[in-house]
């Protein structure tokens, strides 16, 4: 691939190994795990979260190129220790080998999405409306406490993550030629495929993986 995609691909493996370093770090040292999972820690790292990947999402292509780098890691930090609570329930086996067949899965959707000459704009359209429609039902479901929904919505998840990964490969190549800084480009198209990756592994973890205890 050319370079914009080496350099988004770069920063998306900084971000993931971040993520997952800070998370496997934190679920080694119980007061840690204390701090960040305590009814306060966990709203006040939810919260810094949300707001980090709105800002992100919103101004990282006019951010200087250093404030946009900074700000991916940072979140990649932060997505790191709500992360490690997967470190806490599933054996590191069953974490490695369900990661192995999301990135597996990935890479085939991204490989479409890069070589299709159909504009999957429509598709993407689509797609956002199906995550809604998930995101409702779920809260729907946790409410009346219906957890025989948790399956279903999961594989739904996974299909839905898999087409919007190959939906931002061809818009993050169809930006390539916009004028607009590679390195801002770079971390835009990181956070995206990156959401997608973390997405479609944490879904395919709750259907597949193996609980430690």
């Amino acid at each position: 691939m050319n370079k914009l995609f080496s350099k988004v691909f770069m920063w998306m493996a900084i971000g993931l190994l971040v993520t997952f370093a800070t998370g496997l770090f934190v679920s080694t040292n119980e007061v840690m795990l204390e701090n960040v999972f305590s009814t306060t820690g966990y709203i006040i790292f939810a919260i810094i979260e949300i707001v980090l990947v709105i800002v992100l999402a919103a101004r990282v292509l006019k951010m200087k190129p250093t404030t946009a780098k900074a700000a991916f890691i940072l979140y990649s930090f932060v997505s790191g220790l709500t992360f490690s609570s997967i470190f806490v329930y599933y054996s590191l086996s069953s974490i490695i080998y369900v990661f192995l067949v999301s990135a597996l899965l990935f890479a085939i959707l991204a490989m479409v999405g890069y070589t299709t000459k159909a504009d999957l704009s429509k598709l993407g359209t689509y797609l956002c409306v199906g995550l809604l429609a998930i995101i409702i039902i779920s809260l729907f479901g946790f409410i009346f406490n219906l957890s025989q929904l948790d399956i279903i919505l999961s594989i739904a998840s996974v299909v839905i993550f898999l087409g919007i990964t190959a939906y931002d490969i061809q818009k993050i190549k169809q930006l390539e030629h916009s004028g607009l800084p590679e390195d801002n480009l770079a971390i835009y198209g990181a956070l995206d495929l990156y959401l997608d990756l973390i997405n479609i592994f944490l879904n395919l973890l709750s259907i597949f993986g193996k609980s430690d205890n």
